[in-house]
């Protein structure tokens, strides 16, 4: 039987329940793209992790592009591109942190995917979200999977333990962009005579993918919800009314209202409609 199912008594109606198989496939849809985003982020940002861990040490690089583009292994405790908090507190008080940031991240992301959320919004999200995962395995299980890559190529699940224990692995970080280099003119102030580089800071694909997540939040934020089904559009008396987009769960509503229309304009003015 096909889903959609018109009753014969009911001139056309759409009986309720019978479009929700639709309206559920739409939305595992995009449930499915979310979850796609991620394990193919989080597969790549692994797999190159683990390839430096145990193939490069510590400090060890490779030009890709010359100068410009160097594979660098680097390792750090704290937040994308680097940054980090101060002490061994401070990198457990970072983790805890990352974790209810995850946590918080996919609930409203699993929460956007049952509503009309636009495709592009729940792409970003996405991103931010398997970004924000993939430095926390690192932090959470490096430490106890990895020894150190101080002068040597860490060994994976050594015989004596790793460098570290749960929450205190150290994130690993690979790609630099040394693009323009040089020195700061005399004149500038506390700088005057110092190297600059551009780009210095060194991130994984993580960090990639949090930060393209945010950027295009911040650049299209209104066109993902201009484009969002529920909208305010002006009726031709002046007044506002609620606008949604076609969907089969709505449609026994739609019809209803268009029958209650049909009957009001076969009531001609100043008569009297008669029971029936």
């Amino acid at each position: 039987m096909s889903a959609f199912c018109l009753a014969p008594e009911s001139g056309g109606e759409i009986h309720e329940g019978e479009g929700g198989p639709i309206r559920q496939i739409m939305k595992w849809s995009k449930l499915n793209l979310a979850l796609l985003i991620v394990f193919v982020v989080l597969l790549a940002d692994q797999v190159l992790k683990f390839w430096i861990k145990t193939h490069m040490m510590l400090g060890q690089e490779y030009p890709v592009l010359g100068q410009w583009f160097i594979i660098h292994f680097v390792e750090n405790n704290g937040m994308a591109f680097g940054f980090e908090l101060a002490g061994e507190y401070g990198k457990m008080i970072l983790s805890l942190f990352r974790i209810l940031a995850v946590i918080a991240i996919g609930w409203y992301l699993f929460s956007l995917v049952k509503q009309n959320t636009p495709r592009g919004f729940v792409i970003s999200l996405s991103l931010i979200f398997a970004g924000a995962i993939g430095n926390i395995i690192d932090s959470a299980f490096y430490g106890m999977i990895f020894d150190h890559s101080y002068g040597q190529v860490a060994s994976f699940l050594p015989e004596g333990g790793g460098y570290g224990t749960f929450l205190h692995g150290k994130v690993v970080d690979m790609f630099y962009f040394p693009v323009i280099k040089g020195h700061y003119p005399d004149w500038v102030p506390f700088l005057g005579g110092d190297d600059f580089l551009f780009f210095r800071p060194v991130f994984n694909i993580a960090d990639s993918s949090i930060t393209i997540g945010i950027f295009s939040i911040l650049l299209f934020y209104k066109n993902f919800f201009n484009d969002h089904p529920l909208k305010k559009e002006e009726t031709a008396g002046g007044s506002t009314a609620e606008v949604s987009a076609m969907e089969p769960g709505d449609s026994e509503g739609k019809q209803e209202n268009a029958e209650v229309k049909q009957e009001k304009a076969e009531v001609k003015p100043g008569s009297a409609r008669q029971p029936e």
